[in-house]
């Protein structure tokens, strides 16, 4: 009678030896065998299609998404490979590949995309009659989560108790969009969601705390969004 742990070894080999056979790595000379005991084991079939949905996943991945040319090329072609040492099923090394294949890839397709397209934008703001010693400058940087903006004005007076300064992004339509409101120019962060290539004016203007969302037109800043590299 085998041991408890000769079971469990024998168990790992033969989920090994499914994973091959669903892959289409396994030797011909144990193909035949293999296929008899999953015909006769509704257990064996149900590990044979765990593999393979784990095979399927894998593939299916590698095509969904997919690496720019310069990206592939770089990626080498290996042999497939019969494991030798059993060390835990197969289903799970199949599973860890897939993921890691989808990983790769997907970072492959950022990284690409991030020097295709531009990720930091620039704007000087400029005064105008209501704040005439006033100057600034805007840095908008891409971000998972938008775009942040970084902002640092000089010669604008503190606003508070109800008042204070909001800046605004605005497209040729004439279209405003909100992106964040401060007391103090000095060092501020904005967030925006819309992007700069089609919002290229940013403005800065005092509002006060009344209940009305609308710009009231006060601007004390005004830039053009630039490229900024």
């Amino acid at each position: 009678m085998r041991r408890r742990g000769e079971d469990a070894a024998a168990g790992d080999q033969e989920i090994v030896e499914l994973a091959a056979l669903a892959d289409g790595s396994l030797a011909p000379e144990r193909r035949a065998a293999l296929e008899a005991r999953v015909a006769a084991s509704a257990e064996c079939a149900e590990l044979l299609a765990e593999q393979e949905r784990a095979v399927a996943l894998t593939r299916h991945a590698a095509t969904e998404i997919e690496a720019p040319e310069t990206l592939r090329a770089r990626i080498p072609t290996r042999e497939r490979r019969r494991p030798e040492v059993v060390g835990r099923p197969r289903l799970l090394v199949v599973g860890a590949a897939a993921a890691a294949a989808v990983l790769a890839v997907g970072v492959g397709v950022a990284l690409f995309n991030s020097g295709n397209s531009a990720t930091r934008f620039q704007a000087a703001l400029a005064p105008t009659g209501l704040a005439p010693g006033a100057n600034g400058e805007a840095t908008l940087t891409r971000t998972s989560s938008g775009w942040r903006i970084e902002l640092h004005a000089a010669g604008l007076t503190r606003l508070d108790r109800g008042r204070f300064y909001e800046a605004w992004l605005r497209n040729a339509a004439g279209v405003l969009v909100p992106i964040g409101t401060f007391n103090d120019g000095r060092n501020v962060t904005l967030w925006a969601g819309v992007l700069p290539e089609q919002f290229r004016t940013l403005t800065v203007t005092r509002e006060q705390a009344d209940g009305n969302q609308a710009s009231s037109g006060e601007k004390v800043l005004v830039g053009t969004v630039r490229t900024g590299g």
